[in-house]
């Protein structure tokens, strides 16, 4: 009877094993999609195509138009817009499909990761694979993806009305809602391959720190975005001719989201002060731990936020360069993920079953 048994909690565990693994690897990629649409959603802003659909239609929306006829109706709808009016003012149908492709491609692929999430979620959970600590969570991730939908037309409407361009609060809801799922699946995928409590609990006190600094610098970019703040000063160290810009706070506190002088220079401090918080905790780690996945961490901080600075001086420097620019935005996401490694590395409670 002890040897049922323990073949019994043997095939338990080998089954509860093989379902972690299928869900760290399903979680994994959509979290690497979800990157890929964090680098288009950049793009398709730099390239000043994110009003170029001017309807949401979530079903019908996936079949962009075929015929000259069709292009020709879309593009006629877009001119009744203050984007064509205001700033697009004689562009020519093939001008139109260029800017028309970023932001379908944008919407098709968030379609996608609907697809790629909910459809394995049912089938995982129809299959009894997502042990009762984990599902909650799961189902977090899909509300949140709905709302994302929801909160990117919300965002495109914003520069529908009167001017040619998307609110920067509602942007930068939009790219932080992108940000919390990628942040939040990677974690997951992190702690279930590992077979390690996926519980915030277990997140330190400076890894909370580490986490939502990057995670407020990163929403700090959306304010640059928003206001396209990064054009104004491209010179470094200096704003100018000054360290602190001319006009700082002039406005009061609503400068802090509406002054393009107050959002860039804070979005400069926020990076200095994370760089040395950076730095600080990664030279400790190095200093006083012996385990590799520990070390192995904080060596990736400094790598990430070494790539991170330079870009961020190279968008600047460069004007907002769209290859530069949108690449700065992919090194803030790369930066998280390395602290998220790290924190992860510091726990090693195990779950009795991983999945």
């Amino acid at each position: 009877m002890r040897t049922l048994g323990g073949e019994n909690m043997t095939t338990a565990t080998v089954d509860a094993q093989d379902s972690a693994r299928w869900i760290a690897l399903w979680l994994a990629v959509c979290a690497a999609t979800i990157f890929g649409m964090i680098l288009l959603g950049g793009v398709t802003r730099l390239t000043e195509s994110g009003l170029s659909m001017v309807d949401w239609r979530p079903i019908m929306g996936v079949i962009p138009p075929l015929t000259e006829a069709q292009w020709l109706e879309t593009f006629a709808a877009y001119q009744q817009y203050p984007e064509y009016q205001k700033i697009n003012q004689g562009m020519d149908l093939d001008g139109f499909k260029q800017i028309f492709l970023f932001e379908y491609l944008h919407r098709i692929l968030g379609r996608l990761i609907g697809l790629m999430y909910f459809v394995p979620l049912v089938v995982f959970a129809l299959r009894r694979m997502i042990t009762p600590q984990l599902l909650p969570t799961l189902i977090v991730l899909l509300t949140l993806g709905a709302a994302q939908g929801l909160l990117g037309w919300y965002m495109v409407k914003s520069g529908l009305v009167d001017r040619p361009s998307v609110s920067q609060y509602r942007l930068t809801a939009h790219l932080g809602v992108a940000v919390a799922i990628y942040a939040l699946m990677m974690w997951l995928v992190l702690r279930v391959s590992a077979g390690l409590s996926p519980a915030l609990k277990h997140v330190s006190g400076w890894g909370w720190v580490l986490v939502l600094g990057v995670y407020t610098l990163i929403l700090s970019g959306g304010f640059m975005a928003g206001t396209d703040a990064g054009f104004a000063y491209p010179t470094w160290p200096m704003m100018g001719e000054t360290f602190v810009p001319m006009g700082y706070y002039s406005q009061g506190w609503v400068d802090t989201f509406e002054g393009v002088p107050t959002i860039h220079f804070n979005h400069r401090m926020l990076a200095y002060g994370m760089a040395l918080l950076v730095v600080v905790l990664s030279v400790r780690s190095l200093r006083n731990s012996d385990r590799p996945g520990v070390r192995r961490g904080a060596g990736l901080m400094l790598l990430a936020l070494t790539f991170q600075l330079a870009l961020g001086i190279g968008t600047v420097l460069t004007q907002v360069a769209i290859p530069v620019a949108a690449t700065h935005q992919l090194g803030a996401v790369l930066l998280l993920t390395a602290v998220l490694y790290w924190i992860h590395a510091q726990s090693d409670e195990k779950l009795v079953t991983p999945a």
